[in-house]
């Protein structure tokens, strides 16, 4: 069971939000995971990212993309920083 996000974590995060074409600056990762792990749309227009504490992260990461990419195709994901072409 995760206890506090770290690096390690973070840079996994990092490489499915850059596959997707976003910004770092786009997303917030609290340290504290919880379960279930969530994503949301904040409103200042960043995804707010909070990893799962009790599945482990490599198992978790494909749920995280699918749920990122239904808030990119819903329209709302337009607003999110994205990485310059």
């Amino acid at each position: 069971m995760l206890k506090v996000v770290t690096l390690k974590e973070i840079e996994k995060v990092f490489s499915v939000i850059e596959r997707l074409g976003l910004s770092r600056e786009a997303i917030v990762i609290p340290l504290k995971p919880t379960s279930p792990g969530t994503v949301q749309l904040l409103a200042d227009d960043r995804l707010e990212i909070v990893i799962d504490s009790r599945i482990p992260i490599d198992d978790w990461l494909p749920s995280l993309e699918i749920e990122i990419r239904s808030i990119l195709e819903s329209g709302a994901g337009d607003r999110l920083k994205r990485e310059p072409s």
